[in-house]
This record gives C-alpha cells, structure tokens and sequence, in this order.
C-alpha cells in the first residue's frame, strides 16, 4: 500500500524512546480525524448548499436551478463537469482526480408535487399554496456529498493520494427516470465502488436485500375518435371510456394478483371537455414487485388489460416506458466499513427546539410514536428475510414490501451502498409535505455534517484500504449476482421523458423565484423567510407541555 507507506515516512520521527512510550497513531486514523475535521469547517457551506436546494423545490427532470447552482460550484472547486448525460439536460457527472479507484457519489435532487412548506413550522403552511416542496428531503444528498468529497479532495492534494471522485445527480427519482438509463449508456462501466445517500432519521447503513420493490413506470396512451356527444355520440370511440375500462379490470384483478405486488396509477389525460367525446386518453401505471421476472409479469397483465380496454371500446392504444429500477441489493464489505466510521461519528446533538418541533410535528400527523429525533443509533441494516413462506394453495411468497428507488440499478452493476443520515423527523407519511418540515432547519443541517463526517472516512478507507474494494467485488460477483443477473426493465428503443412536469414547473418557477435562498444577505433560509424556529400553535405548545408534565408524575 504505496500511500499508507508515503504517509509513514512523511509523519514526524519519533525516538525509539518515545515510541516506546506511545505507539504511532495510525496514519489512516490521523487522516481521517483531518478529515472530520475538514467537513465541520465546512458546515456552513453545507448549510447553504441544503437551503438553496430547498428553495428552488424543482420537480423531475426540471431541477434547472438545482443543475446550474451545483455544476458552478463544482467547477470553482476543481471539478469537471460532463453536463447533459443520458439526454438529460439537468444530469451531469462531475469528477476529480486521477487512477484508481474510481468512486461514485451520488443523491437525489427532485422534489414533490403540492408538497411547499415552510421548514420549522410544526403544521401546514405553504411557501406557494400548491406548488412543489421538498416532501421526500431531497434537498439534503448534494449538501452532504459536496462537503465531505471537498473534505477527502483536500486531503488527497495534500497527501498525493491517488483516486478519482465522481459526483452525480439523482435526477427525476420520483419517477424513477434516471439511474436505469445511466447504467444503459456506460456512465458507471468503470467505476470502482458507489456511495449513495438518502435522508433518514438516523444515521445507518444496510447491506443485501433491501426488502424493497422494483418497478415499471407505463403510460397507456388510447386513441378513439371525436364526435358531438349529444348529437352523434355513436359516431365517437371514446378513449377515456378505455382508460377507465382498464382501470377497472385492474382493480377486479387485484384480487388475484400475489400479495407482494403494488400497482398504482393516475389518469394523466381524460380529454377535453364534456361535450367532446375524447379522441386520446391516458393512464400512468407503476407495476411494482419483489423480483425482475415478477416485475416483467405484472407489465404483461397491464398489457392485456390494454389490449381488453382497446377491443371493448373499438380503440387503439400504445405504451411508453417512463422509468424503471430494480429491487435493492447493497454491498457487505462497503457497509461493514461504512458501519465502523457511523459508529465513531454517532448521532448528533439535538437541542430542545429540534425535539420541540419533531414532536409537534409527529402529533399533528398523529404519527404513532411522538418521541422526537432518534437518540439512539440504530444498528447496521441486515437483510431483509428472502426466504419463501407456502401459503394455502402451494403459493409461495416472500415478505411484503413497499417503496422502489432506481438506485437498485446501480447497485446491481457495481458495489454500492446507500447512507442514511437524520435530517428528516421519524414516522411521517413521507412523499409529504410534512417531510419538508425539518429539511432547512438544524435538523437538517446537523444530520448533514454527521453523515458527511461518516462518508469522508469511508472515502478514505476505500482510497488507502484496497482490501475493501476487492471483498466488495467478491461480494456482488460470488453472492449477490451468483444466480440473479441484471437485465435493464428498459431497452435501447427508451428514452429519459424529460417532458414530464414542464408545465406544472412553468406555472409555479416565476412564483418561487420570489423565496429563493440568498446567502450573501441572510445566514440561514428560516432567516429569509423570518420564520422563528420552531413556530409552533399555541395548542401544540399547551400539548407538549401537558405531555411533559405527565410524563414526569
């Protein structure tokens, strides 16, 4: 290990008498308290990089703002930057350094629909009635990532220590529109090891079977033909007749569908005005599901469904992917690595405003634990139970499920992990607009630094401890890809739909521009927006109180 034997000679010499008194610290150890130690000089950089993403609120494929904001920054700090991946205009991969290893950093950026909050307000109060918000914590990823790769960079100038960083953008998560098509177009094809990061309420890793759900993303377009319908309503194909044709024989069929399975959807289209029977209709379907082949069976029954709608109704109709991802797998030997450093940083401090306005907030979602921040780390997240369970029938199934995050993807083609860190508040119904409650307040900032702190030591560790990387690579070539190999949901005939929320964003950018974070004149956004922190009713107040004074007797 040529940089561990460089960082040996370059530390001060020692008498044989004084290393006779105390041992030499480990120069990985000394590197990584530097380390520490870099990210929190930098906290209020992270602070701001979090607010200014928290006031743009961009959904899918429209985070502009977020794009031009954080590619300027990085290019000022050294990096380059490759804009426009996979047809994209707002992904972008920026990298620094040279050799191996190569390390991917990434976190989402999107937010979500009617989802405007002021942050540190305990009940609901929009910034724009109705306009986008950052519900899912989104914000946050970039804030993290930036300041502990600046942190490592430093690090790795200062040592000539060799490696490359690569930061990029989760975009479009929401709609799961991204991370399959930068697997498909070689964006990842060389890269040594992927660390993801994603708001939590604690700060914990996982390894193997995440126990979640992959997904494909359908929208069903029918095709019929207009006519007068009062008039000559016979003459009309209705298309929306169609559509809701097929939603009803899906939710027929939901009765025979396995029980692991989650399907969804909205009708995007339902024509244009009573009085004209619609010419073209169409519904957006996720078909969730625990594998790939169940997955690829339940797009083939939404297909049939179509095709049973078209034939009733006397219409056409076509299908369009709009995004994919796979269930979760992550890497042992990164998260074991990772879990040692989360261990040394710990949770953070929380003050009595953060719980005041965590348990406030749980209350007023009448969430089912009203306890506030998380006081305990949680321990490393071991894998979800696989094994099939018979039911009545000779039906076999494995533990129910929920959510998709195209991140599996990733970590189906490479070592990857995913680090949540506390920024958000626990037991929320997230995809919410109370998730974005505690997303520019110091809840948000602290988690941040914690999670940066537990990142920039792990960079390290797979920088300076090869070992790591190959077990990494033992790990996904013998266990996790021995019997399961990944086949895109997506082919080369799909592309990014970044058409996707053009329209809800023009209509709410010119009224957000108003409340964009401006760090040159106000140290914090709760500042800007003369929020005092936390802002709670009265009622809320008289009800933490009674609660304390009942806890106490």
């Amino acid at each position: 290990m040529k940089q561990i034997f460089f960082l040996l000679l370059t530390l001060p010499l020692l008498t044989v008498a004084q290393r006779r008194a105390k041992p030499l610290t480990d120069p990985l150890d000394r590197l990584k308290a530097e380390a520490v130690a870099a990210v929190e000089s930098r906290a209020t950089q992270a602070q701001q990089i979090n607010d200014m993403l928290f006031s743009f609120s961009e959904l899918g494929f429209q985070e502009v703002e977020t794009f031009n904001y954080l590619t300027s920054l990085l290019e000022k700090e050294g990096f380059t930057i490759q804009k426009g991946i996979s047809g994209m205009p707002t992904a972008w991969i920026a990298t620094w350094g040279s050799g191996k290893p190569v390390i991917a950093i990434g976190s989402d950026v999107d937010c979500i629909p009617k989802a405007s909050q002021k942050p540190g307000v305990a009940y609901k109060d929009p910034i724009v009635e109705g306009a986008p918000g950052h519900g899912e914590g989104h914000n946050s990823g970039q804030a993290l990532n930036i300041v502990a790769a600046l942190a490592v960079k430093q690090l790795m100038e200062k040592n000539k220590l060799s490696g490359t960083l690569m930061l990029w953008p989760g975009v479009a998560e929401e709609l799961v529109g991204a991370k399959a098509f930068y697997i498909r177009d070689g964006y990842f094809k060389n890269v040594d090891a992927c660390i993801f990061t994603h708001v939590g309420d604690n700060l914990v890793t996982s390894y193997g079977d995440a126990g979640n759900n992959g997904l494909v993303s359908v929208k069903f377009t029918f095709e019929g033909s207009a006519a007068h319908a009062a008039g000559a309503p016979w003459r009309g194909r209705s298309a929306l007749d169609a559509v809701e044709l097929m939603n009803i024989g899906w939710n027929f069929r939901r009765e025979h569908l396995e029980l692991t399975q989650r399907s969804h959807y909205v009708i995007s289209d339902g024509g244009d005005q009573p009085n004209v029977v619609p010419s073209k209709a169409a519904v957006w379907y996720y078909f969730r599901e625990r594998s790939y082949p169940k997955i690829k069976k339940l797009f083939e029954t939404g297909i049939a469904m179509a095709e049973g709608a078209a034939k009733m109704t006397d219409t056409k109709f076509t299908y369009e992917i709009l995004g994919s991802a796979w269930p979760g797998h992550f890497n042992k030997p990164i998260a074991e690595a990772m879990y040692q450093n989360i261990r040394k940083v710990g949770l953070p401090t929380w003050s009595s405003d953060d719980q005041m306005l965590a348990k406030a907030t749980q209350k007023e979602l009448q969430a089912r634990k009203t306890e506030g921040l998380a006081v305990k780390l949680d321990s490393i997240g071991l894998p979800a139970g696989t094994a099939p369970t018979m039911m009545m029938g000779g039906q076999t199934y494995v533990p129910l499920t929920g959510g998709s995050d195209d991140i599996a993807d990733i970590s189906w083609s490479l070592p990857t992990i995913v680090l949540r860190y506390p920024s958000n508040i626990p037991d929320l119904p997230g995809h919410h607009w109370s998730n974005a409650i505690s997303m520019a307040t110091p809840i948000a900032h602290k988690g941040i630094v914690a999670g940066a702190k537990a990142e920039a030591m792990t960079l390290l560790d797979l920088l300076l401890k090869p070992e790591i990387i190959k077990n990494a690579w033992a790990y996904y070539n013998d266990e996790q890809t021995k019997e399961q190999k990944y086949t895109p949901l997506i082919s080369p005939k799909e592309f990014p739909a970044i058409y996707l929320n053009q329209k809800i964003m023009a209509d709410f950018k010119p009224k957000l521009q108003k409340y964009y974070y401006d760090p040159a004149k106000y140290k914090t956004y709760l500042e800007q927006l003369g929020i005092k922190y936390p802002t709670l009713r009265d009622d809320q107040r008289a009800e933490l109180e009674k609660a304390k004074e009942s806890k106490g007797k």
